[in-house]
């Protein structure tokens, strides 16, 4: 019985040397793991209000059109998100506004500052020795052999608006049916009427014009949107036609568009397809006083037909790239003049599209109006 007492003691002796020599361990791998994922808690938090920072910037920078308003917003915002408890403050030389360009060969986004037409916020938000607040405390200090650690965080927030003008063909051959000859749909009131609702050319046109609206006002930037419409100098049927007008400038609040587009849908659309007169008011609009400074500037012609009245239109699509100005062609029908729709987009950088149906046709204004809204680029 004795025997078994010391042999019990000594055991009991050799654990308390186990855990003499495991405790620290576990105590330096307990603060190990703490400081750690406090690092992690930190640049996740230091992400965040970077990010936010940068977007925040880029919202505004859209809205305002004024660099110093964007600025002053992006710190604004990042000072409402902690890092370290404590709000992430952004000095001014964390802030660079400039442009964001994406290269067709490849996904990503390349940053210029200082651009004369901005469209990105880049923000650096950092909690280093040359910040403040500066760096941040370890909560075991030594533990990692250091007692701070400094991160930082690039945010580069990009806002793509766009100014665009709708430059839909009102020409005669609209009062046609959808493909397959030069006359109007069956029900409808003849040559002297208003356009089919949904067999002519003219009702799938405003069908496209109003999927084109709704898409923008689902976006989350605002963007501002024209009309102008175009055919020749003429009087027909009692109506007298001008070769091109401008229907509605340059405004958020697309009601106008929307008016003027059921105004015309009322009487006949008629004359010959001027297109460069499209064209030539497009550009006024787009260069016009109601222009946001920053705002890439798009025109959609829309044509159903061959130009055959007016200079030639890839003349005027060249005055256009001079100003900077992007045109996307649209062709719709069988009797639509691709080719040349083809270089008129090409002139500027833009994109060619053709529709065979009324459905395709919205399909295709769809997409044009389809737009990346305020995004992270790196």
């Amino acid at each position: 019985m004795k025997l078994r007492d010391t042999h019990r003691t000594t055991r009991r002796g050799a654990m308390l040397v186990l855990v003499a020599v495991c405790l620290p361990l576990c105590i330096i791998m307990a603060a190990f793991a703490v400081d750690v994922a406090w690092m992690q808690l930190v640049r996740t938090e230091l992400r965040t209000a970077t990010d936010a920072a940068a977007r925040a910037g880029a919202k505004e920078l859209s809205l305002s059109q004024d660099e110093t308003t964007a600025k002053k917003r992006a710190k604004q915002v990042a000072l409402r998100n902690e890092v370290a408890s404590t709000g992430l403050q952004l000095a001014n030389k964390d802030i660079q506004i400039g442009a964001s360009t994406q290269p067709s060969d490849t996904s990503r986004f390349n940053f210029t500052k200082n651009s004369v037409r901005p469209n990105a916020v880049w923000a650096t938000g950092r909690r280093t020795s040359g910040s403040v607040p500066r760096i941040v405390d370890l909560l075991f200090t030594g533990v990692l052999g250091v007692d701070t650690f400094e991160p930082q965080h690039i945010a580069t927030s990009t806002q793509l608006d766009r100014d665009i003008c709708l430059v839909v063909d009102r020409s005669g051959s609209m009062m046609w049916k959808l493909s397959g000859g030069s006359v109007v749909p069956e029900g409808s009131e003849g040559e002297c009427g208003k356009p089919h609702k949904t067999k002519s050319r003219w009702g799938a046109a405003a069908d496209a014009v109003e999927a084109f609206l709704e898409e923008l006002e689902q976006t989350k930037q605002k963007e501002t949107c024209a009309l102008v419409t175009y055919s020749s100098n003429t009087s027909e049927c009692g109506n007298t036609y001008k070769i091109s007008t401008i229907d509605a400038d340059l405004s958020g609040d697309y009601t106008a568009i929307r008016d003027r587009m059921a105004a015309l849908s009322k009487k006949p659309v008629k004359g010959s397809t001027a297109i460069s007169a499209g064209i030539d008011d497009g550009i006024k609009v787009l260069t016009g006083p109601k222009i946001r400074p920053f705002a890439v500037k798009t025109m959609v012609i829309m044509t159903d037909g061959i130009h055959n009245t007016g200079p030639e239109p890839v003349l005027s699509a060249q005055v256009a790239a001079a100003q900077d100005l992007v045109i996307h062609t649209v062709t719709f029908s069988d009797d639509a003049d691709i080719p040349r729709m083809k270089v008129v987009a090409a002139a500027t950088g833009g994109l060619h599209f053709h529709a065979d149906d009324q459905k395709e046709l919205v399909s295709v204004f769809k997409e044009i109006a389809a737009t990346l809204p305020v995004m992270l680029t790196e």
